[in-house]
């Protein structure tokens, strides 16, 4: 399983393309799933996006999900593959949803990559990293054991 870590001040290029950072290219050269998420895109291999579809499907059939989060969750994906210089195409309306603009920020978040507009980043950052040494000190996660 592919693993996305570190934090990357980028610039979109004046076609809205972003060069990833070198250390995540192999792990989206097969091609990944770009979508809306959270206030960022994030950047997904296209096999986990694929797992996350297949669980989606599943909580719909179940009666768990609304049918309308699926089309919500699928008709603003896009497939990309990058190309031989590790550029990707954010489409207008996707850069939009995440308020992009040339300056982003470009985060390692496990299984996948998140694009933050910087002022969007600044606000999120320090709460995360807050709600991290809370579970650690709960004995959650990297702290369990």
């Amino acid at each position: 399983m592919a693993r996305f870590l570190g934090t990357f001040e980028h610039t979109l290029d004046g076609k809205g393309r972003l060069i990833l950072p070198s250390a995540f290219r192999p792990k989206l050269a097969e091609g990944a799933v770009i979508t809306s998420l959270d206030h960022c895109l994030a950047i997904l291999p296209a096999d986990e996006f694929e797992r996350m579809a297949d669980r989606l499907e599943a909580e719909v059939a179940e009666g768990d999900v609304d049918v309308n989060a699926l089309r919500s969750f699928a008709s603003q994906a896009d497939e990309v593959v990058p190309d031989s210089q590790g550029r990707v195409r954010l489409l207008p309306h996707l850069r939009e949803m995440a308020g992009l603009d040339r300056s982003v920020i470009v985060t390692g978040a496990l299984r996948r990559v998140e694009v933050w507009n910087p002022d969007r980043w600044a606000e999120v950052s320090p709460a995360g990293a807050e709600r991290l040494a809370d579970a650690i000190e709960r004995g959650h996660g990297i702290g369990a054991r």
